[in-house]
């Protein structure tokens, strides 16, 4: 299988943009090479439209529904799949305090089994429950601050803040363990190691870092579902992230062997099907899969924002719902995934309750 992956609303580590609060990975793959395979009928459709390139923000929904024909015989004839991955920025800021602040190896008040175990994900969400657009965004300031006197003030600061809050939380064992743990890293902050001292640190709690672990899951568990080998993996080349995208992948790759256990209940990290080839960073003007994967990565997009798309520009990409994976980084996504669980868990009676 040959793999092409894009990225779309990426704001680096600015995390609350507005007008992009998501950022978006695309990943298009095929059996077959699509730069050598799929050449001859992008350079028509180039020509038919009078431009060098396939850029679907500049060509818009009209001249891309006027090829939607020769798009579709494209994806048929070459047995194109997409998948794409979400990360809520804001979200991820939140996620990000939660798993420095409330690390049990790190901060002495956390209860082992409140981070070692699913009960973690109730602490996420009540306690990301807890901020407001401002706290968050200097939760964030303070994450990314390399001086660490200057980023323990404002983290101090911020667990103030929503110590405050902390009564308002309904389940009383809840309410204590969040109140424990923020009081003990108010008392402790340079024992939480809250923000990053260089930049490769700052590029592992990038969102593009952690969008791009999401990518190399998905191109996993295709591989697994097709039993398939991996021929190439070509990211389109940007100078910011694409040595920490190499960095992860690397990593993955001599950590096929090793199941990752986090802790019992939680999910079990399997990377035997992760890649073993390096991956190819090269200019998204060279390389057709590049163009494709950035038009469909556009319709999608667009269609996950509820904007407007064509009549056939929508059945093209509807082909995709039943073969493409896709996943999402947010607080709703986990609080969606994990209700079951707990919905499921055995109820206390009165007695136990109480006690």
């Amino acid at each position: 299988m040959h793999f092409y992956v894009d990225e779309s609303g990426q704001t680096g580590l600015n995390l609350f943009d507005k007008a992009q609060p998501v950022l978006y990975y695309g990943v298009l793959s095929s059996p077959v090479d699509l730069n050598v395979h799929a050449r001859v009928h992008v350079e028509r459709l180039r020509g038919l439209l009078g431009v060098e390139r396939l850029h679907a923000n500049e060509l818009g929904v009209d001249k891309l529904t006027s090829i939607c024909r020769q798009l579709d015989t494209i994806q048929r004839k070459n047995d194109i799949c997409f998948d794409i991955y979400r990360i809520s920025k804001a979200d991820h800021a939140a996620i990000s305090f939660f798993d420095q602040v409330f690390d049990q190896g790190l901060n002495k008040a956390v209860p082992w089994m409140a981070y070692w175990t699913p009960l973690r994900y109730a602490l996420l969400l009540q306690a990301s429950s807890l901020f407001d657009s401002q706290t968050l965004k200097r939760a964030w300031d303070a994450r990314v601050e390399r001086d660490e006197r200057k980023a323990n003030k404002i983290l101090v600061e911020v667990l103030r803040t929503l110590l405050g809050r902390v009564e308002y939380i309904g389940d009383l064992r809840v309410k204590e363990i969040i109140n424990d743990a923020f009081r003990w890293a108010i008392k402790y902050p340079e024992e939480i190691h809250y923000n990053v001292y260089d930049k490769k640190d700052l590029l592992q709690i990038s969102p593009n870092l952690i969008g791009f672990q999401s990518v190399l899951h998905g191109i996993a568990s295709r591989l697994k579902r097709d039993g398939g080998k991996a021929l190439s993996v070509v990211v389109d080349q940007q100078s910011q992230f694409n040595k920490a995208q190499k960095w992860i992948a690397d990593f993955y790759h001599q950590a096929r062997e090793i199941p990752m256990e986090v802790g019992p209940g939680l999910p079990v990290m399997d990377l035997t099907h992760v890649p073993d080839i390096s991956i190819s960073c090269v200019p998204g003007a060279t390389n057709v899969g590049l163009e494709l994967v950035d038009v469909y990565l556009w319709l999608f997009k667009r269609y996950f924002e509820g904007k407007p798309l064509s009549a056939p520009l929508t059945n093209l990409i509807s082909k995709q719902f039943n073969t493409g994976y896709t996943d999402q980084v947010s607080l709703g996504a986990i609080a969606e995934r994990w209700s079951k669980f707990f919905a499921d868990l055995p109820h206390l009676s009165e007695a136990e309750a109480e006690k």
